[in-house]
């Protein structure tokens, strides 16, 4: 065999110039990549050097010096500038917000607007800004700005920020980014725009997401990538270009296909959906698996209970059972039956780690991400009916007024006596002739419930609403061929009820035996402006008050319009929006335990452990403290718990917006086989050129803009104080009713759009007329 060759690759100058001396055969990594002439289309994949981008900028400086990481940090010290997390905005590409985190309550946003305040800050960087005087603060724009899809090149990339205008009343601290501490940059999927001039291989990148800048790159595979999804790394940006320069890492499939979005949705929230390692897997249990003599002296034996449980149709997760049954004493005994997830799953072992990390399960539309693999989610830690499973219990002894006597958590063996859905659970407590053990202990559990659900309401919790859509999927193609809301049954509630008192119960009890370390679940009031568009969309027709939870709550039940049903609907819609996130905490590191949305002093999640990573968590500490497992190091330290919950409160966020997005995606595609259809809706938002549409039928929103680029803009007037839209002679108020053509719009690819235009009111020069046919919807069978 020939020897071998050693090559260095070295892009530094002095260490060429070394090896060379001493007879090596030294490259720099952009010959050597250049070299491999088998393989052209690595020299996509290479980073941008300092040396290349002087080549495709301009000589036009753009924008300011970013001041060293010195001058900052003496800045941030003398409190000359702030430090926080950039937001772009998703409307206006020329807005964003600085988050500077600051003492509990303390924490301020900071608007930025304008490119060269932006300075080439990118969403979830960290950066430092400076405040302008106050004489030059503004109001966030109410401009909903259209992205047409066409790239501005640096040359013609004038801003456009004379849409901004300040309202005196709603100005912010308003400042300019000086430099970057950190950069959040990763590869961002999306489309390339290819260029139009002949054999060019500088290309603009569109990422799928708006808040991230477009991205030039150099590629001379453009013709095989056009139309492609494909994943770019930004490698810098500087000053003299009008946007970041970056290289090709992959290609993902075509757009448009199923297959493709959805793993661009995945990619985009961060969701982990590899398949599990087989390190991972290495610690499932082997294979038949049984419920050993040695599990059965450790727990209580409930195999005799009427156990069921009950869950929207198709679920194999099933996390939780539920008992009833009247005691000799004449009360009640009520049990909620948890799938003991953490008898599987032992603390710091790969299959822990990978649970933790993914945080939760993802659910998107016929398509669910799983937190732990399927062996244990659909089978092993699922309580199905007529086999024996492992639970952990959470027992009471209740009176016939709903008052909880005593309060008892267990591991139990249990044997589910039936896996029904809520409709069906309906139907058995509804027939008058059905008087089984299983129908009977649900109509138990059903009259608690509303007991319950009453007292709750009395304390204050709110009854909010959002509309929920499910699709009804073609059983060979799985495209969705029918489109509903939700309806919400009595028995829906009748689970909530219990899972809340559940983890009611456990969250007191793991508080009370571990003060300092207990992983518990919050939900902040929101601060008093939140409630502003609440208090004005309603003002002209009932009155709101916000001042407490339970005020809020009263005046929401209080809220009817004759004439208008909908109306107390569309009002806890807007409500909902009010509201901020429930985040998971540890009680060690943290005083303010309240949860707002259900007036409960003290809070936990203890009843999904298949598909929440804080379950197992709480699962861990209740065991320790009735004495059923032992404690570990981790679980005690209340800084390592703290983290783990910022992990946590970050994978159900971000897996909340998968699952908008895969619903945004199906309802894309419902609507492309449908054609233009006429439906009635509600404003819900007012802007200053377009007003927001929700459509109760599809549980859709929609923008309805006025001013177009094609055509003369209406006369248009948009007063705050409504806020109120005045269109030509028509003025529009927040709840209006109007109706709209929706319809796809799929001239951009990447970002197709759910276009709504008015028919009415009608308003001369703005209205379309109603088209006289609607494409008929293809007759296809539903998969039931």
């Amino acid at each position: 065999r020939s020897a071998d060759i050693v090559v260095l690759l070295t892009n530094d100058q002095g260490n060429k110039q070394k090896a060379q001396d001493n007879g090596l055969l030294v490259y720099k990594c952009e010959e050597y990549v250049k070299s491999l002439i088998a393989n052209p289309e690595l020299v996509d994949r290479l980073a941008l050097s300092s040396d290349d981008k002087n080549e495709i900028t301009s000589s036009k400086v753009l924008f300011p010096e970013h001041l060293p990481l010195s001058r900052i940090q003496t800045g941030i010290k003398s409190s000359s500038f702030l430090q926080g997390t950039f937001r772009a905005s998703r409307d206006n590409y020329l807005e964003a917000t600085v988050f500077v985190q600051g003492e509990g309550e303390d924490s301020t946003e900071v608007l930025i607007q304008g490119l060269q305040n932006l300075n080439r800050a990118v969403h979830q960087d960290v950066v430092a800004v400076q405040l302008l005087p106050r004489s030059e603060w503004v109001a966030p724009s109410s401009v909903v700005l259209q992205d047409e899809g066409t790239a501005k090149d640096d040359e013609d990339a004038e801003e456009e920020e004379g849409k901004v205008t300040a309202v005196e009343a709603a100005r912010k601290p308003t400042g300019k980014v000086v430099g970057i501490i950190k950069r959040n940059w990763r590869p961002f999927c999306g489309m390339l725009n290819v260029s139009q001039i002949k054999e060019s291989t500088r290309h603009l990148f569109t990422p799928a997401d708006r808040r991230i800048p477009r991205i030039r790159i150099e590629t001379r595979q453009a013709s095989t990538l056009s139309g492609q999804r494909i994943m770019v790394a930004i490698d810098g940006w500087p000053k003299d270009s009008r946007y970041p320069n970056g290289h090709f890492v992959r290609s993902l499939g075509g757009a448009g296909e199923k297959d493709t979005e959805e793993e661009v949705l995945l990619l985009e929230h961060d969701v982990p959906h590899q398949a599990f390692s087989q390190a991972v897997l290495s610690f499932l249990p082997k294979m038949p698996w049984a419920i050993t003599p040695e599990d059965m002296m450790k727990r209580e034996d409930l195999r005799p209970l009427t156990v069921c449980s009950v869950d929207p149709p198709g679920c194999t997760d099933i996390d939780d059972a539920l008992h009833c049954r009247e005691l000799e004493n004449g009360n009640l005994e009520v049990g909620v039956h948890i799938a003991d997830v953490s008898h599987f799953i032992r603390p710091g072992n790969a299959l822990d780690k990978e649970a933790a990390n993914r945080g939760t399960t993802v659910y998107l539309c016929g398509k669910r991400i799983d937190m732990v693999p399927e062996l244990l989610s659909s089978n092993l830690c699922s309580l199905r009916s007529n086999v024996d499973r492992l639970a952990f219990s959470c027992i009471w002894e209740i009176n016939h007024k709903a008052e909880i006597l005593k309060t008892r958590f267990t591991k139990s063996v249990i044997n589910s006596k039936a896996s029904l859905t809520y409709a069906e659970a309906q139907m058995r407590i509804d027939d008058t002739n059905k008087n089984d053990d299983i129908t009977k202990s649900l109509r138990g559990l059903n009259k608690l419930a509303k007991i319950l659900k009453r007292q709750r309401i009395e304390k204050g919790a709110l009854t909010l609403s959002s509309l929920e859509v499910r699709f009804h999927m073609d059983s060979e193609t799985h495209d969705p061929i029918d489109l509903q809301t939700k309806e919400l049954m009595e028995t829906n509630s009748m689970v909530e009820e219990f899972m809340l008192l559940a983890n009611i119960s456990v969250a007191q009890k793991i508080y009370d035996e571990f003060s300092e370390c207990a992983l518990l679940r919050k939900h902040p009031a929101p601060p008093p402006s939140n409630y502003d568009i609440l208090i004005k969309a309603a003002k002209s027709k009932v009155k709101i008050h916000t001042d407490s939870a339970k005020a809020l709550a009263d005046s929401l039940d209080a809220a009817k319009v004759d004439g208008f049903p909908y109306f107390n609907t569309l009002l806890r819609i807007l409500a909902t929006r009010c509201m901020m996130q429930a985040v998971y905490f540890c009680s060690g590191m943290d005083s303010d335990f309240h949860h707002y949305g259900l007036a409960s002093p003290i809070y936990t999640h203890f009843t999904s452990p298949i598909r929440r990573y804080a379950d197992i968590i709480v699962h861990r500490l209740l065991a320790v403290a009735i004495g059923a497992d032992t404690t570990y190091p981790d679980l005690m330290d209340k800084h390592k718990q703290s983290a783990l919950c910022n992990n946590l409160n970050y994978r159900h966020k971000m897996s909340q917006y998968a699952q908008r997005a895969s619903v945004a995606f199906h309802t894309q595609l419902f609507f492309k086989s449908r054609g233009i259809l006429n439906e009635e809706g509600f404003v819900l938002f007012v802007r200053k050129n377009a007003i927001i549409v929700l459509i109760p039928k599809f549980g859709l929103e929609g923008t309805v803009f006025f001013d177009s680029k094609d055509k003369v803009s209406p006369n248009i007037v948009f007063e705050e104080e409504g806020p109120t839209l005045s269109v030509e002679q028509h003025k529009f108020h927040i709840f209006d009713k109007v109706k709209v053509t929706i319809s796809l719009d799929d001239s951009n690819i990447q970002h197709q759009k759910i276009r709504m235009a008015l028919i009415e009111p009608v308003i001369p020069g703005v209205s379309v007329p109603a088209p006289d046919t609607e494409r008929p919807a293809k007759k296809q069978k539903l998969d039931h």
